[in-house]
């Protein structure tokens, strides 16, 4: 899942400082059970086909009831969600589905939900960019990259209603990760009575029809989203929160201010990295454990020359930059794969990116022919722009003139595609892994995937990743994983992207909330969590 900080500017600012004083008119009435979440980002979208990034996808996580939740870190394990049970036999999945679990208009969510929402994200006419997490399943890369005779290869498609609460999925191979894949958010049911009336304004307040432990109540576009309590679900009785309100405040500085002058009670928005010594300091800055990398990609079509792509990634100082800048226990990344992935200490062998700068080493690798005006392209972060700054000096020394260019976070993701605009040679991203496996890092750089960015295609890559498909045995397949790995990170490879470091998350949390915890895949569980 794609991962982002955020912050705007001054005229943002003010805006959300007014907005965040009417929430704290609102917590004083309601001091026991609503939570007030300062969040960095509009959601792009919360159609479970169409989200990609975290913003949408821990609102969606509340708002809708996964097939499959992860259990605590570090094993992530499967847990019931909708599911109540499920079987695996090869490549034949088989999901047990509750009978108690219902729509938010009072109708119940069966198998034959989950058919006709997985047909239409994987629909070539959605053109969804997480339709590549279905490939998995038979048929469905077919279909989704269909030209014609759609219809019949629709039908082919290996998922299926035996009877109103059972769900029967043929894989393509047996995928020992799968049953943890389904906890995403692109595997969520939507209500095909709503998406057929509203089309793409479905998932407006009034319109959207969800089946998770809250409703979506008001939704402000760029100043804030409110939950309030679905009565209706499953487990409405442990749930101790009646309304979550969300302002949308982009600046960090700001959400800081909102979050000392008691105006929220948590704050995700981020900590400008100025700010941070004085946050470690206190008892409200938490630190998770993640499976992420923030990474720069290369925009291949502009720099083609792999030895220049790789004297930039080896001339940067990740120690420096997670020591000096983002500073809550980041780790430099030696390759793309997290360390804390299974398998990853094997995956990541041979990967070739320093922690510390190899300048000289960078300079000899250097074309004559070398692309000196770089255009580097980030969403709007002091934190971004700081490490960007730095990378910038650390590029001046092998002679790159860079330009930094700063892009509102929705904006940002248009532009990059895939495939990126021309203008872009160089960009920033994040990504936080959905489930426990290399494979959901590693297929991103798939010729045909939606989150591809770079322009670059490597078919014996593709092969690799298609491969480890097809190996259930979790130490051959990760022995086929370091092959992929060594080539976009390793001392031979084509270096289409930059891993900088590997995430931790941090946010702000007042000490009378209980129960708030950031998993390593970036979800926040709302069900567990009290205001005292």
């Amino acid at each position: 899942m794609v991962k982002r900080f955020l912050w705007a500017g001054l005229i943002g600012v003010l805006a959300i400082t007014v907005a965040g004083a009417s929430f704290a008119g609102n917590q004083s009435s309601q001091a026991r059970t609503t939570l007030r979440v300062a969040i960095g980002a509009e959601p792009p979208s919360l159609d479970p086909g169409l989200a990609t990034d975290t913003t949408s996808a821990n609102l969606l996580f509340n708002l809708m009831d996964p097939l499959i939740r992860l259990g605590d870190p570090p094993a992530l394990k499967a847990l019931p969600g909708a599911a109540s049970s499920w079987s695996v036999r090869g490549a034949n999945v088989t999901l047990n589905l509750r009978r108690n679990v219902r729509w938010s208009n009072g109708q119940p969510v069966t198998a034959a939900d989950y058919v006709w929402s997985w047909l239409r994200t994987i629909s070539p006419e959605l053109g969804a960019d997480y339709a590549y997490q279905f490939y998995g399943i038979k048929g469905a890369e077919a279909y989704n990259g269909c030209k014609s005779n759609c219809g019949a290869l629709r039908a082919k498609v290996g998922v299926k209603a035996i009877g109103r609460y059972k769900l029967r999925i043929q894989l393509t191979s047996p995928q020992p990760w799968f049953v943890q894949q389904l906890s995403h958010t692109s595997f969520l049911p939507v209500n095909k009575a709503a998406v057929t009336k509203y089309g793409n304004k479905w998932t407006e307040p009034g319109n959207i029809v969800t089946d998770g432990p809250f409703k979506l109540s008001a939704w402000k576009h760029d100043a804030s989203v409110t939950l309030v309590k679905n009565t209706k679900w499953r487990g409405a009785k442990a749930v101790k929160l009646t309304r979550i309100d969300h302002p949308i405040i982009v600046d960090g500085t700001t959400a800081e201010n909102a979050f000392s002058a008691g105006n929220v009670d948590i704050s995700t928005t981020g900590v400008p990295p100025v700010d941070i010594p004085k946050w470690k300091k206190t008892k409200f800055l938490k630190i998770y454990k993640a499976l992420g990398t923030y990474y720069y990609g290369f925009n291949v079509k502009n720099i083609t020359s792999v030895a220049q792509r790789r004297a930039m990634a080896i001339s940067i100082d990740r120690k420096a930059i997670t020591r000096y800048i983002t500073q809550t226990g980041q780790v430099p990344a030696r390759g793309f794969t997290p360390a804390g992935i299974a398998g990853g200490p094997t995956i990541t062998k041979h990967s070739s990116m320093p922690a510390t700068a190899q300048l000289s080493k960078a300079k000899s690798l250097m074309p004559g022919n070398a692309k000196k005006s770089i255009k580097l392209y980030m969403n709007n972060s002091p934190g971004h722009v700081k490490i960007a700054t730095a990378v910038q000096a650390y590029w001046k020394q092998l002679g790159l003139d860079v330009t930094l260019k700063v892009m509102e976070w929705k904006q940002y993701l248009q532009f990059l595609g895939p495939p990126p605009n021309s203008d872009v040679d160089v960009y920033r991203l994040g990504w936080i892994y959905d489930f426990p496996d290399a494979y959901n890092g590693l297929v991103l750089w798939t010729c045909a995937s939606g989150n591809n960015n770079t322009n670059w295609c490597n078919k014996k890559y593709d092969a690799l990743v298609n491969k480890a498909t097809k190996t259930p045995n979790n130490a051959a397949r990760n022995k086929i994983y370091q092959q992929a790995e060594d080539l976009i990170s390793g001392p031979k490879g084509d270096i289409p992207l930059m891993p900088i470091y590997w995430y931790t998350f941090s946010a702000l949390v007042k000490s009378n909330v209980s129960g708030f915890f950031i998993n390593p895949s970036d979800n926040w569980d709302y069900t567990r969590v009290s205001v005292k």
